[in-house]
């Protein structure tokens, strides 16, 4: 498989969708008040899983592409200390950095110069290939969380 079809893969999947619902849809079905909700017998709210998929994107972006990187503290900083955003402007706030850096991702994969079998940056043997996988499954892994959320809060 050449690079190139590789890359249409992971853009495809990227964006989500092709097994399950995409993060677009997941979004429209949650209102800012219910989403620090959290559903009787689940100890998170979509906000706090949703700001865990936003957070974690961010670090493998930077480990990618970042001038400088700090390895963030596990699992300190990729959880969220409340289980809503203050205000609805933090909560768009959120829902756009989420979209703003899956967009540098899918230029990263889209550029020519970007080869799938290069360590990333800040990487020892991490290549790109396996980070951007690891964004996908992660963010296919929460994208399920956040589906079960919304049904237990009866949105779907």
């Amino acid at each position: 498989m050449t690079q190139t079809l590789l890359k249409e893969q992971l853009l495809r999947h990227l964006q989500g969708g092709e097994a399950f619902k995409n993060v677009e849809d997941l979004l429209e079905d949650i209102s800012y008040k219910k989403s620090g909700e959290r559903p009787v017998g689940l100890p998170y709210s979509f906000y706090e899983v949703f700001y865990h998929m936003v957070y974690a994107q961010k670090d493998i972006l930077n480990f990618c592409l970042a001038e400088s990187y700090v390895t963030p503290s596990w699992p300190k900083d990729y959880w969220p200390t409340e289980n809503r955003a203050e205000t609805k402007e933090e909560w768009k706030s959120l829902v756009s950095d989420f979209f703003e850096d899956r967009n540098v991702l899918i230029a990263f994969i889209e550029d020519e110069k970007t080869d799938l079998l290069q360590v990333v940056k800040h990487g020892d043997k991490q290549s790109v290939l396996r980070e951007l996988m690891l964004v996908i499954e992660h963010n296919a892994y929460h994208a399920g969380q956040l589906a079960i959320i919304l049904r237990l809060l009866g949105l779907i």
